[in-house]
């Protein structure tokens, strides 16, 4: 029989013990109130705090950091597995901040396939106003991304699974020819969550969330985040943020934080429903195609499962017919949501060409393979027959549009 070494004991520290990732998103950062040892983190609200220490100040003005926000940020960087962390007032001001990397004339590679978000900024905005060099690149080969490095380019920027398509790119592949060439490796980690991907591990230098979505979970609040372990990103961005100032409020912090104690719990009920809905969808007669990379025939299925713990639970398909048809099917459900967004606890369904991605020009859409007949469904947390139930009498209504169709003269 062995002996417990009570002095370990005595000096162990509850940090020790929080290996687990649920563990983590349910303590890191959020130690009993010292004031009224309230087990749930205080929401400050206020603007300005008193200043004891003139010259070092823990809190001084909440656009600077909030005991709230502070909390968050440490418990996104556990989560992570990065060494920072910047929570922003969304997921678009992330990417923004982001973007204030790069000094005008430098090259960035975006993947094809990216939120229509990022897409319209680097566009309309990152050309013009901030007079850089946007180019797509196909990264589906890694050897395609060595063709387009010029000695101006300093980052890549990329989604795994993409959206809203779902490509699976292979980062690591990715990251070493960033890291050969000194570019800088940006991926936007939303929809697999620090749960099920840690990108930071493969390589990758920054990765962003839409805090918005799983991390929030209950589609109450709007914020981004910026994870890195590089120290000298970290405080060229943390500086970007303080001096364009856009802090998330205490309370959606707070709120991303009781998101976050459930994540794993909604992520792993969510995927389970999403793959019974993907094996669904493949074989309804009016899909014409699904994409899901938790589907042994999608391309992606091997390469994801060495990168990533999970599949999520986004799942894009193509309705055999046209944009009529497609819209049908998001106007007739009943359990099932048709609005944008995603990752919420409800199920959502939306057409990327008219929603996520409706800033793109038809030419720019029809060019990454985002048709008009593409619909996107976030999976929630229902009860999954309940769901298929839903979709079936959808895609029955669509029978019924051309029958009515067919009787105008």
């Amino acid at each position: 029989m062995g002996f417990v070494n009570m002095e370990s004991i005595a000096t162990s520290k509850k940090e020790d013990y929080l290996t687990g990732f649920s563990s983590k998103a349910i303590h890191v950062g959020q130690e009993p109130d010292p004031e009224t040892q309230s087990i749930t983190t205080p929401i400050v609200m206020t603007s300005s705090f008193r200043i004891v220490d003139a010259v070092h100040p823990k809190y001084s003005y909440s656009r600077l950091n909030n005991p709230t926000r502070v909390a968050l940020e440490t418990n996104l960087a556990a989560l992570e597995e990065a060494k920072y962390c910047i929570c922003t007032s969304s997921g678009m001001a992330a990417c923004c901040i982001v973007m204030h990397l790069f000094k005008p004339k430098e090259h960035i590679i975006l993947s094809t396939d990216v939120y229509g978000g990022v897409t319209g900024y680097t566009s309309k905005i990152a050309p013009t106003s901030q007079g850089l060099e946007i180019e797509t690149v196909d990264l589906s080969d890694p050897a395609n991304l060595l063709k387009h490095i010029k000695p101006n380019t300093k980052a890549v920027w990329m989604e795994s699974p993409s959206n809203p398509l779902l490509k699976i790119y292979d980062i690591q592949a990715l990251a070493k020819i960033c890291a050969e060439k000194k570019v800088l490796l940006i991926l936007d980690n939303t929809f697999m969550t620090p749960y099920l991907m840690n990108p930071l591990k493969l390589g990758v230098n920054i990765v962003i969330h839409s805090c918005t979505k799983y991390i929030g979970g209950h589609s109450d609040m709007i914020m981004g985040a910026i994870m890195t372990s590089d120290n000298d990103i970290h405080e060229h961005l943390r500086k970007a943020a303080i001096l364009i100032g856009p802090c998330p409020s205490p309370i959606d912090c707070f709120l991303a934080l009781r998101g976050i104690k459930t994540l794993a719990v909604r992520m792993d009920y969510a995927e389970k429903n999403a793959i019974a809905l993907a094996e669904f969808l493949l074989k309804h007669p009016k899909v014409e195609a699904c994409y899901y990379p938790g589907l042994p025939s999608h391309p992606g299925h091997e390469l994801h499962k060495k990168q990533a713990k999970g599949f999520g639970a986004m799942i894009s398909f193509k309705v055999k017919g046209k944009m009529e048809d497609a819209k049908k099917i998001c106007d007739s459900v009943h359990i099932i949501t048709h609005a944008s967004s995603l990752g919420g606890v409800e199920s959502l369904i939306s057409m990327p060409a008219y929603s996520s991605h409706s800033n793109l020009t038809a030419e720019a859409r029809k060019s990454v393979g985002i048709s008009d007949n593409l619909v996107r469904l976030s999976v929630g947390v229902e009860n999954v027959e309940d769901l298929k139930k839903d979709l079936t009498q959808a895609f029955a209504k669509i029978q019924q549009l051309h029958s009515k169709l067919q009787l105008i003269p």
